[in-house]
């Protein structure tokens, strides 16, 4: 599932904070992002309509029906597919050529590599 910018900061609050109202959610992001409750609440019915979160009466209380690591899992395979043809390796590649890893930061991917090497 691929969520927008706006889309994100609602399901983020979700993840983080877990469940609320639309009211807390709109007040939250009226005091980070200077959003108006409309705007909250015009983003919370997108995701009702892609089925990503769940809405209950009383209270307009919000809970996400996806959760996070899911969604960056999705958004990854989207990103891989769409900018390196699907391949892993050409993301990786691209990662150790583009940046400065530390020793601790390459010793963990080593790890990684190792683990996933076995299963």
């Amino acid at each position: 599932m691929k969520f927008y910018d706006s889309e994100l900061k609602v399901m983020e609050l979700l993840w983080q904070k877990g469940d609320m109202t639309a009211k807390q959610m709109a007040d939250l992001l009226r005091e980070s992002t200077g959003w108006n409750k409309n705007t909250t609440y015009t983003v919370i019915k997108r995701l009702v309509e892609k089925e990503a979160i769940r809405r209950t009466e009383p209270g307009f209380h919000c809970h996400a029906l996806i959760g996070q690591e899911s969604a960056r899992q999705s958004a990854l395979s989207e990103f891989v597919d769409k900018f390196y043809k699907g391949s892993l390796s050409l993301l990786f590649t691209s990662l150790l050529t583009q940046e400065q890893l530390t020793a601790e930061e390459i010793r963990q991917l080593r790890e990684l590599i190792d683990e996933k090497g076995t299963d």
